[in-house]
């Protein structure tokens, strides 16, 4: 079952660096959200934070439940979070990766999360006992989504996916996430393709400088002449 997540007033950084400033955050349940903006924005940041995985403030919920700040106790409420740069075991195969995200779970439910992870990424399947390391760069982020899909997470985080991908795999693995919601899996993309990013969500924030300043409907910030202007290298006026 997907989860919502609410986050108001959130604050984090690292050390003596504040990056995000009371950032308010609403992801519905059963939905693909988008976050988009500038490098540096604080869009890696909001995810960690999430994750427990940096100091942070402010009140985070999922399914109306404040949010644990362990790491490991975040990934049992059923958060799961794919970083950018993937992070895999280079020296593990396909299948020790994939099992190591089902951890938690029995034999018998490792096993059906499994199939339902090669039935979204068949080429997975025909990679089972390779080496992570000797992987494509596509196939690698697919291994990543995967391996935090065996955690059977109810809202799945995913940081820049499409990060040094060919356009076809690129393609290939935001088909993939667009059909999460359909199985189940509410998500949270913060994503470097802006235009790709907001076709593909339903609601969309824009953040700057750790501030939100942007949010709605994903398909009216795709067509506001501003966002056009600003991150689709289109200038603003009018549109023929």
């Amino acid at each position: 079952m997907s989860a919502g997540l609410t986050v108001r007033g959130l604050t984090a950084g690292y050390g003596g660096l504040r990056v995000l400033h009371g950032l308010d955050l609403d992801v519905p349940a059963g939905r693909l959200t988008a976050v988009v903006g500038p490098n540096g924005a604080g869009k890696s940041t909001l995810l960690r934070a999430l994750s427990g995985l940096v100091t942070r403030t402010g009140e985070i919920r999922l399914d109306g439940a404040p949010l644990p700040e362990a790491p490991a106790a975040i990934v049992a409420r059923g958060l799961g979070h794919v970083p950018e740069g993937r992070e895999l075991f280079a020296r593990m195969t396909v299948r020790e990766n994939l099992e190591l995200g089902a951890w938690r779970a029995a034999r018998g439910e490792r096993a059906a999360r499994e199939a339902r992870v090669v039935a979204l990424f068949p080429r997975l399947g025909e990679r089972r006992g390779q080496l992570a390391g000797s992987l494509s760069g596509g196939e690698q982020q697919m291994l990543a989504v995967g391996r935090a899909l065996m955690g059977g997470p109810r809202l799945l985080m995913l940081d820049e996916p499409s990060l040094g991908l060919a356009p076809r795999l690129v393609d290939q693995l935001l088909a993939v996430v667009r059909r999460l919601p359909d199985e189940g899996v509410t998500v949270l993309l913060v994503e470097q393709n802006v235009g790709k990013a907001l076709a593909l969500a339903e609601d969309a924030y824009v953040i700057e400088r750790g501030r939100v300043v942007l949010h709605g409907p994903a398909r009216g910030l795709l067509d506001s002449e501003a966002i056009r202007a600003a991150y689709l290298g289109v200038a603003a006026g009018p549109r023929p």
